[in-house]
């Protein structure tokens, strides 16, 4: 079932009545609430991080601690799934459709596969710990931010050999590109953005980024140019993309980890692990507009702009053990082959 955003029935007169009243009518159909629609069971248990959606083909990559889950997003079966990794945190995809690329933590590597076959091709050693994982198309280069190592390592896509490793002034989260030459990576223990040149492969600015503690998950608005970093104080920060002046904060849930923005919508969204999805309208003065209850621990998502679906992942945890002199807040279990995607989108 198709999850296209539908109007009310005096949105439809709107929209019958001419461009002009279309496109006044078009926010107020853009804020109808989301919901939780369904899920798609992928089984087995273990951590899980980020995840990515090629709109190109409709498949949902998920990472889940040694695999790599490969989903049909128009039907929600598992097509494939990668196996025999250490620690999956992110997936980057190249922009011809020919070739992924997984950050595998534990192993130091990243590992290449055909997004055709869904067969791995080859691993390149990177830093320590990859986790934050982009494909730039300016200079068809892979960027790899590592979190031990406090670097990026970047690789050329046409020969999978690494061209540079570039220091970073902290410990690298999420990282993105705006495909225009320049990349933008979260500096967690800086509270700040580090812009860094493709060209050069050299930082050419760091900017603090007032009122967000422990920056994670990033978003781009590549209409306006404006980054959205969630932080671990419950706060969005939105940030010029040129300057580095933050624009506005916008409350968001409990332990964000992941960001997308809605160009279609002008929504920048957080996927928060204490149970919300904090939804912020970015075209009016950083309004939240919606903190849907979602299951706890799913802080990552991916977005299929063209459908207006959220993908989150997580698994179900049963009751938490009484607290003892040793474990005074001990954490809840998870359940045996619960893992799972749950969607969302608007009715």
């Amino acid at each position: 079932m198709s999850n296209r955003l539908k109007c009310s029935v005096p949105c439809l007169a709107a929209l019958a009545g001419g461009l002009l009243l279309a496109i006044a009518s078009a926010p107020a159909c853009a804020q109808q609430p989301y919901q939780v629609i369904g899920q798609w069971k992928i089984g087995g248990s273990g951590s899980w991080d980020l995840m990515e959606f090629d709109p190109s083909t409709k498949v949902l990559y998920v990472t889940h601690r040694t695999s790599v889950a490969v989903i049909d997003t128009t039907t929600g079966n598992v097509v494939a799934t990668l196996t025999d990794l250490k620690n999956a945190h992110g997936v980057a995809l190249d922009t011809v459709g020919n070739f992924g690329y997984i950050s595998d933590g534990l192993s130091n590597d990243v590992v290449v596969f055909d997004r055709h076959t869904y067969k791995p091709i080859t691993t390149v050693a990177t830093g320590t710990n990859p986790d934050g994982i982009l494909f730039e198309p300016v200079t068809h280069t892979v960027w790899v931010f590592n979190g031990k190592s406090s670097d990026a390592t970047v690789i050329d896509a046409a020969s999978n050999k690494v061209v540079a490793t570039i220091p970073l002034p902290g410990k690298p989260e999420f990282g993105l590109t705006d495909g225009q030459g320049s990349v933008y990576d979260n500096l967690e223990d800086k509270g700040s953005i580090a812009r860094l040149d493709v060209r050069t492969r050299k930082v050419s600015a760091v900017w603090k980024i007032t009122g967000c503690d422990a920056p994670t998950g990033m978003a781009f608005d590549k209409q306006k140019r404006r980054l959205f970093s969630v932080c671990d104080n419950n706060q969005m920060a939105a940030v010029n993309a040129d300057t580095g002046a933050v624009l506005g904060l916008a409350p968001i849930g409990d332990s964000p980890d992941a960001a997308r923005f809605s160009q279609r919508y002008h929504l920048a969204l957080s996927s928060n692990g204490g149970g919300t999805l904090t939804v912020v309208d970015a075209a009016n003065g950083y309004k939240v507009i919606q903190n849907l209850e979602t299951p706890k621990g799913a802080a990552t998502l991916a977005y299929d702009e063209a459908t207006d679906r959220i993908f989150l992942s997580v698994s179900d945890y049963g009751p938490a053990p009484a607290s003892t002199i040793k474990a005074r807040h001990p954490n809840a279990p998870m359940l045996p082959d619960s893992f799972h995607v749950v969607i969302v989108g608007r009715k």
